[in-house]
């Protein structure tokens, strides 16, 4: 058996005993949407079937993501062990007991320091507590998958942040909720991105504290669907409650994968026109396959998805942002979820690793200034 460990934040509802829940929920925290709770979840699967899964062939490519996680997430609904951090009873004073974002924090440090890089996971619309646990378990199995006999590339750890997103496909309210969900998310990830920010600068070298350094790894930032709509969102908490200061570079990478977010996000007087200042890179993974971007599209009244066709003007791109377009490769019903999948997923791993983007390592083609296509 191999048991897997994820750490998490939180903003849903939690299910049992607050500091041990069963689960959460598809409501909001009690105290209010953008109160964080962190933790950690484990659970235990077969190495082999996790092995099988990693080397299966879907679509004569290597790495079926997808399959992944739909049999973690049969063993996470069987029996899993939920650990949430203890908050202290008092706020103004925890010296004594520490803040459970610090406590989280400090876990992480610990898996950094031996040469893991960490990514940070928002998932998409519909995703329950148990699939988002699941996709995150498998994202940083997959990312793993060529790591785990190479002692020349790091390991990834993935890092989850996950929100009430429970709606029904075809439900255009459950979906126009799940988008208000996700704005109002957007304060917990912007106070969550602040708390890392700042636990990071304790870890500076002016401390003369060998004992606290930084571990030298690199922080990236993944987000799938509709979590870029909450990212969106979060940039503009981001800016108030760093009062309009300039924006922390907290990410060597923000991966926009399948984003269900207006195709002009990134130009003048728009949400997204600052999203390169939180980052070194920035690159969007899009599809015209993608039936859930054709539902946001169509259905539900929206402008251009950017995770359809990518944006709208990709010559006014600023020199941080690329794009990838996916479309020649990605098969399924859906076509959705393919960040999970054998080549897109590859692509984000040697991003990870800074590969440069025109290497002949990689399976993509240059169409474009700042666009390419996987092959």
């Amino acid at each position: 058996m191999l048991t897997l460990t994820l750490h998490y934040a939180t903003n849903r509802n939690h299910l049992g005993q607050r500091w041990a829940p069963d689960s959460y929920g598809q409501d909001f925290s009690a105290d209010r949407p953008n109160n964080l709770r962190f933790g950690r979840v484990t659970v235990e699967v077969s190495a082999n079937k996790v092995t099988d899964y990693l080397n299966d062939k879907v679509n004569s490519r290597h790495g079926d993501g997808e399959s992944l996680s739909g049999y973690i997430e049969k063993k996470l609904r069987k029996k899993n062990l939920i650990t949430a951090f203890v908050e202290p009873e008092n706020l103004t004073n925890a010296t004594n007991s520490p803040l459970a974002s610090t406590v989280a924090f400090n876990e992480l440090k610990k898996q950094m320091e031996r040469k893991r890089d960490l990514v940070v996971f928002i998932h998409g619309f519909n995703v329950d507590w148990f699939e988002a646990v699941a996709s995150a378990m498998a994202l940083e199995l997959m990312l793993n998958r060529h790591s785990q006999n190479n002692d020349n590339l790091k390991d990834t750890s993935v890092f989850l942040f996950t929100w009430p997103s429970n709606g029904a496909m075809v439900k255009n309210k459950a979906y126009l909720s799940d988008r208000n969900d996700a704005r109002d998310s957007s304060v917990a990830v912007a106070r969550g991105f602040l708390k890392l920010r700042d636990f990071l600068m304790t870890l500076r070298p002016k401390h003369h504290d060998p004992t606290i350094n930084e571990c030298g790894q690199q922080l990236h930032l993944l987000c799938h669907s509709m979590g870029n709509y909450v990212l969106q969102h979060a940039l503009v908490s981001i800016d108030k409650r760093n009062d309009h200061k300039k924006f922390p570079q907290l990410f060597q990478h923000i991966f926009m994968c399948a984003p269900d977010i207006d195709d002009n996000v990134f130009e003048d007087e728009r949400p997204m026109v600052n999203l390169h200042r939180l980052a070194r890179h920035v690159t969007v993974y899009y599809n015209n396959g993608d039936l859930a971007m054709y539902i946001s599209d169509y259905t539900k009244g929206n402008t251009d998805r950017l995770g359809h066709n990518g944006t709208a003007r990709p010559l006014q791109l600023h020199n941080k942002i690329s794009q990838v377009n996916c479309s020649d490769i990605v098969r399924g019903v859906t076509e959705h979820s393919y960040y999970l999948w054998a080549t897109v997923n590859e692509d984000i791993r040697q991003s990870i690793d800074d590969l440069a983007y025109d290497d002949s390592a990689r399976k993509r083609k240059c169409k474009s200034a700042q666009v390419w296509r996987l092959t």
